[in-house]
């Protein structure tokens, strides 16, 4: 049975014409905000992974279940940042989700080849949209510590993004046959120069 947790029934305000939008406790702000481009970051980082998702087997459930599970959690830190740290009781990123990141992520790594060099995005498709995921991640990750130096939000957002980019890289390679089809940095390799056999 499903419930209805937030009601829209309109999607064009026009309270956003002048450069505005409002927070979660009504402070309008400008869009150019450190806090906007955060929140922004998060749904960024959300529209990747639903590309993701797309392009792994139909029969995967499992892991698309997964995945739905972490775009939610995205959505859940974007609602943690909207809501400025003054006390208010609202949903906050917890310990736990981060705990259990890092068995999920011990758990895939785990299955993997030994890594023995740096390796470049890519492979099959869906590891390369995991690589995509992945550093958008890490560019949100910056933008919150960017945040965090001049206002107070709760740093376990960036304890969350700072796991997730870690959980799409070894995604990216359990994608890439378990790492067997990883694409691995050659340091010496003369540029434009490679040969086919």
């Amino acid at each position: 049975m499903s419930r209805t947790i937030v009601r829209i029934d309109t999607i064009t305000t026009r309270t956003g014409d002048g450069g505005q939008t409002s927070l979660g406790n009504g402070e309008r702000i400008s869009k150019a905000d450190p806090y906007i481009e955060a929140i922004g970051l998060l749904d960024e980082t959300s529209s990747i992974l639903g590309l993701l998702i797309s392009h792994l087997p139909a029969d995967d459930m499992r892991l698309k279940q997964k995945l739905h599970s972490i775009q939610s959690q995205l959505f859940n830190a974007g609602s943690d940042l909207c809501q400025p740290m003054d006390g208010s009781s609202v949903t906050r990123m917890q310990e736990d989700i981060i705990l259990t990141l890092e068995k999920e992520i011990e758990t895939l790594r785990a299955d993997l080849s030994p890594l023995r060099s740096f390796i470049l995005p890519g492979g099959c498709q869906s590891a390369a949209w995991a690589h995509m995921v992945r550093a958008t991640v890490r560019k949100a990750e910056r933008c919150l510590v960017v945040l965090s130096e001049t206002r107070d939000i709760n740093p376990l957002l960036i304890m969350f993004m700072n796991r997730l980019s870690d959980y799409f890289f070894v995604l990216a390679r359990h994608l890439n046959d378990l790492g067997k089809n990883d694409i691995l940095w050659n340091p010496q390799e003369k540029f434009l120069e490679t040969e086919l056999d």
